[in-house]
């Protein structure tokens, strides 16, 4: 048996010379050969060892708010100029799927199952730098820094990524938080591992069922608020910190420079550490902290995420990559249109153009994105014998948003 192949190596036959011939013959006919080098002749087996160095790296891009979650600002894609995202999720199949958010989707996906809550914190603790030692086998949650701010008639709540707290202020907060529950209830100690990320071990108190922080970013806080037996202590809690955070001279100094007070605590994404973790993917990419910590727990390489997809061509063919691409997500949640035009169209020059090449060539056998959204989320799969499927025409963005 014979295969033949353009100069770009793409399959246009297979079959006895003659068959391949044909099917070189018609692909030049319908306009498919698109490089008019001579054609590739190799025997089947030679061509399934060129494919497996070739063809075999598997690509799975996490793409949170791709799609503009408010459907009643019309224009946000008008002028954007995205022929290689739109080239990918035309070509592809879709598969929707159920509404996630980032952090119940990375733990789907390495193999953790919902405690009370989604595990986010035992998780993301040893990431921090904290290892779980034998008197730490207790219930853990993050207690990070926020600041609430009214806007009409809602309590709003915005996170780290809008504003600065340093290594030192995270310090002073949590000692005074420390302090003053060292009489009435010593089990609430802070621990501020990382300036925006801070955690709690429970050994006794009943823990609170939450929400996750990114389901509450720039959303009203009171019905949002811990949930469930425990509620009533949790929602005291929340209360009483925020108290004390208010009266803190370190606010006083924030609120004269103009920077927004750290003026409350959110608990969320509490649990125990999971016995166990489990993934396919080799290599993670991303600026994600539970991304991170999954990828150290099952054994898997980590790095931060480069500024393009170029990079990852040079790595090994035979692996299989997870990057996180999140830029998207804090200017989504912030109704920040401007800033997630912009970023998307950085994503577009510099990951979709080059993987919609890569794909093209068939340096990529597989590319998946997975798109979040408060809508939905959907699968895009993109084989490269895809792109040949000229049936598949390129459609807008908003149509794949629909």
């Amino acid at each position: 048996m014979f295969l033949v192949r353009d100069g770009d190596g793409f399959l246009l036959g297979q079959g006895t010379n003659r068959e391949a011939e044909q099917a070189l013959q018609a692909a030049s006919n319908d306009g498919w050969v698109k490089t008019p080098a001579r054609p590739i002749w190799v025997t089947y087996e030679e061509d399934l060892f060129s494919a497996s160095l070739h063809y075999s790296m598997h690509l799975h891009l996490l793409i949170p708010s791709l799609f503009w979650p408010d459907s009643s600002l019309t224009g946000i894609y008008q002028d954007l100029s995205l022929p290689a995202l739109e080239g990918l999720l035309s070509k592809g199949a879709v598969e929707e799927g159920r509404i996630r958010e980032v952090e119940a989707w990375l733990c789907d996906t390495f193999g953790i199952a919902k405690q009370q809550d989604w595990p986010v914190a035992p998780i993301t603790l040893k990431a921090d730098g904290r290892e779980i030692g034998k008197t730490d086998h207790g219930y853990w949650l993050r207690a990070d820094p926020v600041h609430l701010h009214i806007e009409r008639d809602q309590l709003l709540l915005a996170d780290s990524r809008v504003f600065r707290i340093t290594p030192a202020e995270a310090e002073e907060l949590t000692t005074a938080l420390n302090r003053h529950f060292a009489e009435s209830c010593p089990e609430i100690a802070f621990l501020p591992l990382h300036p925006a990320r801070w955690y709690i071990c429970l050994q006794d108190i009943p823990p609170p069922q939450t929400h996750l922080l990114s389901e509450v970013v720039n959303k009203g806080v009171r019905e949002l608020l811990p949930y469930g037996e425990s509620s009533g202590t949790w929602r005291k809690l929340f209360n009483e910190t925020q108290m004390l955070l208010h009266e803190q001279p370190l606010n006083r100094v924030r609120e004269a420079n103009g920077a927004p007070l750290i003026n409350s605590i959110w608990f969320w994404g509490g649990g125990i550490m999971p016995v166990s973790f489990q993934s396919d993917y080799t290599h993670v990419w991303g600026n994600h902290i539970l991304a991170q910590a999954l990828a150290l727990s099952c054994g898997a390489r980590y790095s931060a995420l480069p500024l393009e997809a170029t990079v990852l061509h040079g790595t090994s063919p035979s692996d299989k990559h997870l990057v996180v691409l999140d830029s998207l997500e804090g200017k989504a949640s912030y109704s920040d249109a401007y800033g997630w035009r912009e970023s998307l169209k950085e994503l577009e020059k510099h990951w979709f153009q080059p993987l919609f090449a890569m794909v093209k060539q068939g340096k990529l056998h597989q590319l998946k994105l997975s798109v979040l959204g408060k809508k939905g989320n959907k699968d895009f799969t993109i084989r490269s014998g895809d792109m040949k499927k000229f049936w598949r025409t390129t459609k807008p963005i908003s149509v794949h948003a629909d």
